[in-house]
């Protein structure tokens, strides 16, 4: 028996500004992601995959359609219901790694605990286990200008891990980095994915990214222009 997807949008529509200008940047998507998928989300510029990213992020919310998570309607839920949610069950990682400067590599992991007002005694062992799970063990005092490119996205992958979230959605997690460090960052989520069984949906406008992915969801024009599945690396 297929199991009940962990994502679900219906008839999806995401509309901006009202009148003459009005743009409307999703016209009626639907997407399904069951437990344990690892989805490439890819399209130009304008497409709507970001539009969409934000939806499933709680970060926006539809003008029309639904939005389910686990069986949830989010769409019911107050704002602070979506954050709790966004606080619990998701990770995020962007291009631009979004750590903050003067703290070091433990205290930027240890920020979603500290959201969730976990003590110092629980917070650090679980930020160095995230730390160690990304190979960045001996690097917990170093601040991200003392690391290289690669080495802050694996900060801000453990910052986005060590909540143990149920999805990981990452916005061009290789965007700024080299080939080399690329395959490195790839591998590592594809390593969570197998091993872990985290969900991930990861936006990206390079093929070569995407190839790691088991499904790859073409957007073009605020609709899914072509969902196939990858041949298993």
């Amino acid at each position: 028996m297929m199991s009940p997807p962990l994502i679900e949008l219906r008839g999806v529509t995401k509309t901006y500004g009202t009148g003459t200008a009005a743009m409307q940047a999703l016209r009626g998507v639907d997407l399904s992601v069951t437990q344990g998928e690892f989805v490439a989300v890819m399209g130009a510029s304008g497409s709507g995959k970001s539009t969409c990213m934000n939806i499933l992020g709680c970060l926006d919310t539809p003008t029309t359609g639904a939005y389910h998570f686990q069986d949830i309607d989010v769409g019911t839920l107050t704002r602070n219901q979506r954050a709790l949610l966004r606080r619990h069950y998701l990770g995020f990682v962007f291009q631009g790694y979004n750590l903050l400067n003067r703290t070091s590599a433990l205290e930027n992991v240890e920020l979603p605990l500290i959201y969730r007002h976990a003590t110092p005694a629980t917070r650090h062992p679980q930020a160095r286990r995230a730390l160690d799970q990304v190979g960045l063990t001996g690097w917990e005092h170093h601040t991200p200008g003392e690391l290289s490119g690669g080495q802050q996205q694996r900060v801000a992958i453990a910052r986005a891990i060590v909540t143990q979230p149920i999805v990981l959605l990452a916005d061009e997690p290789t965007g700024n980095l080299d080939s080399a460090r690329s395959i490195e960052i790839m591998e590592l989520l594809t390593s969570f994915n197998r091993d872990q069984g985290i969900t991930i949906v990861m936006v990206t406008h390079e093929p070569d990214m995407a190839a790691y992915a088991k499904r790859v969801v073409h957007f073009r024009d605020g609709l899914i222009e072509k969902d196939h599945h990858n041949d298993v690396r």
